[in-house]
């Protein structure tokens, strides 16, 4: 391979993975990073790095200016977009080559042919690939227009990815504010406010085609993965190869997305996604003109390296495999880890990470943010921790792996999807393959339900066990006299303990060394808590157990048990010192006061001061980790005050407006 120096126009789990095809290849890297990560592991890991200035993501990741001369002040000679952010977008693509830099990536034309939604339906329908029928235009023309297209609808951003922005609607009544709020997203977000509107296919699988095509005018597919779990339009759980497809449709997918990549002389990896119906009918979706987030799963199927590939193109090698010389072997499933609560609609919940473990063994494979035991997860960016890949020879072996895999990814101190995630592995609508792109949205209350029952079959005394005996080690641990060696609880041998808030009855019979005898619920017996703090091991009569243990904010005990979290008080313990709180936390003691859900931007702000409003009506809009939250009336009234502006941040305390009676 040509010999270049690559800076990583990006951040995070991509700006690592990058990484580690660079140094596997002799390349060295430049991170940049924003104020925000300046302790990250892509800015530590990199061999140099530049700080970009500014607070928000147009004066740092999205500003083609500042990569550009990040570039020049290193001499790199190379810029890797990863995905998102600049990752589509023709101007730093014309940027870089203006400068003489290696863009890796396809071209700006490219970019322009198929990173638009729009334009790439033009290109699809002129080859003859089908296209469910759409229309593109203002939010008034659309609203006038619309019946060309029919209901159910779906309304896109034009230029975006991710699902960001993406709606659907059933009825007339509901599609002007759609439309509106559509357009706003999409120039908040992609600096292009355009939209389109096409038919939605009822419940649809989402699969795509990945594709790599060299500057020499050859192009193969490395077969497809199937997406279709989604929550929010946005993919949680990817796999490949997809367990719906048969194989003569297969091949048509895969043979349709050569032809459309081609047709623009496209180099790089790009995926060509497609929507198939119950019929097995499959239409062009859009074409993504980057690495993908779920390529992981191409890569432990076909054995090739698509960064890799990605470098050795963009220095104008040609392509080091043919068609016929790609196979899939066994099976991968991908689980995408967010900081969001699935019980709460998937709110985002950024903050302080107390106990971080990954899971590692054979055929597992972890693109992250490598967090060191603990961490920060900033409300500025997208929730994603990391991403979690398992492989089989078929798709069972890899999905009860991923089953073990995700009991093992433990972070405390904030929400994950992670038991939601495992619950799904474990539903029978996913090992049944019936999911569908609306199935998680439609059934989350169900599938929330059962991960909860899958909670509730763990015997409770394992969680309850470890945590009071952790809560006994860290008493001897900051002994300050004799009274403190000989212990509290020997004149209590009755602690109060709670279980998630349910209070057991546990009697501590005696201790010796580590070994707790006790009697709980009316059984008696022995246990001892060994290993170093974060992971240990709960010895329970002679059966061990893994288990991890840390402290919440409140200063509880957090004990995480086959990727279930519990808490367990002592409420006979004195409680944490030094813990402050803010004043700003006591405002909803006056109903009327409304505070910000997360910290997060103010995007739009509804009404004004002395506005009459009604309940459930939209006063503004906050925008965290790029998911928009409608902030909403609690009661009828007027608005006494109005205490931010739209562009203010906020935190997770502040106030945003009063409510007082008419």
């Amino acid at each position: 391979m040509k010999t270049i120096k690559l800076l990583i126009a990006n951040r995070g789990e991509i700006a690592l993975r990058i990484q580690r095809t660079a140094r596997k290849t002799g390349i060295s890297t430049v991170a940049v990073y924003s104020k925000y990560d300046a302790e990250a592991k892509h800015v530590l890991n990199a061999d140099e790095s530049v700080m970009l200035h500014g607070e928000s993501l147009a004066e740092t990741y999205l500003n083609i200016e500042a990569m550009v001369a990040a570039a020049k002040k290193t001499r790199a000679t190379a810029i890797h977009p990863g995905y998102g952010f600049l990752s589509e977008n023709p101007l730093f693509s014309e940027a870089c080559e203006r400068e003489g830099i290696i863009f890796v990536g396809p071209s700006a034309d490219s970019v322009r042919a198929m990173g638009n939604k729009i334009a790439a339906r033009e290109v699809a329908v002129r080859l003859g690939v089908p296209v469910t029928p759409g229309i593109t235009g203002s939010p008034d023309e659309l609203l006038r227009d619309h019946g060309n297209v029919g209901f159910p609808m779906l309304i896109k951003a034009a230029a975006g990815g991710g699902g960001k922005g993406m709606r659907i609607v059933r009825t007339r009544e509901e599609l002007a504010l759609a439309l509106e709020n559509t357009s706003r997203e999409a120039l908040n977000y992609f600096s292009d406010g355009t939209i389109y509107i096409e038919r939605f296919v009822e419940n649809p699988r989402h699969i795509e085609v990945q594709v790599l095509g060299d500057k020499h005018g050859n192009m193969v597919h490395l077969f497809e993965r199937e997406c279709s779990a989604q929550r929010r339009h946005q993919k949680i759980i990817e796999e490949a190869p997809s367990p719906t497809l048969t194989t003569e449709v297969r091949l048509k997918m895969c043979e349709s997305a050569v032809i459309l990549a081609s047709s623009i002389g496209y180099y790089s990896a790009g995926t060509i996604e497609f929507l198939v119906d119950s019929e097995l009918n499959y239409y062009f979706l859009e074409m993504n003109t980057r690495i993908q987030v779920e390529h992981p799963v191409t890569e432990m199927t076909t054995g090739f390296d698509l960064v890799e590939e990605q470098l050795r193109i963009a220095t104008g090698e040609p392509l080091r495999m043919k068609q016929e010389e790609i196979r899939q072997t066994g099976h991968a499933i991908e689980c995408r880890i967010y900081a969001e609560d699935p019980s709460n609609n998937f709110m985002p919940s950024p903050g302080h990470i107390s106990l971080y473990h990954e899971p590692a063994g054979q055929h597992i494979r972890i693109d992250s943010m490598e967090i060191d035991h603990e961490g920060l997860i900033h409300s500025f960016f997208d929730p994603m921790i990391g991403k979690l890949i398992t492989w089989g020879e078929n798709r069972e072996e890899a999905r009860l792996r991923m089953i073990g895999a995700l009991e093992n990814w433990v972070v405390q101190g904030i929400h994950t999807n992670i038991t939601f995630l495992a619950g799904i592995m474990q539903h029978t609508s996913f090992s049944g393959n019936t999911i569908t792109t609306r199935y998680i949205d439609n059934h989350l209350e169900e599938l929330v339900g059962y991960t909860n029952q899958l909670k509730s079959a763990i015997p409770p005394e394992i969680p309850l066990l470890s945590g009071t005996l952790f809560s006994l080690s860290v008493n001897r641990s900051t002994i300050a006299n004799i009274w403190q060696a000989i212990g509290y609880w020997r004149h209590l041998p009755e602690p109060i303990v709670l279980l998630d808030g349910i209070r057991q009855e546990i009697k501590i019979i005696g201790l010796k060394g580590d070994q707790l005898e006790f009697t709980l619920n009316g059984r008696t017996g022995q246990a001892s808590l060994q290993g170093d703090p974060g992971q240990q091991r709960l010895w329970l009569d002679g059966i061990s157990h893994t288990v991890f243990i840390g402290k919440d904010e409140n200063g509880r005990f957090a004990v995480t048990y086959k990727g279930f979290k519990f808490i367990v008080e002592r409420s006979d313990m004195p409680g944490p010192e030094n813990i402050s709180f803010a004043e700003a936390g006591n405002v909803n003691i006056d109903p009327g006061n409304i505070v910000s859900p997360m910290p997060g931007r103010v995007l739009k702000v509804n009404v004004s001061e002395g506005d009459e409003v009604k309940k459930g009506q939209v006063l503004m809009v906050v925008e965290a980790m790029k998911m928009e939250n409608n902030i909403l009336c609690p009661e009828d009234g007027v608005v006494d005050k109005l205490l931010v502006k739209e562009g203010d941040m906020v935190d997770s305390s502040a106030r945003l407006v009063h409510i007082g009676e008419r």
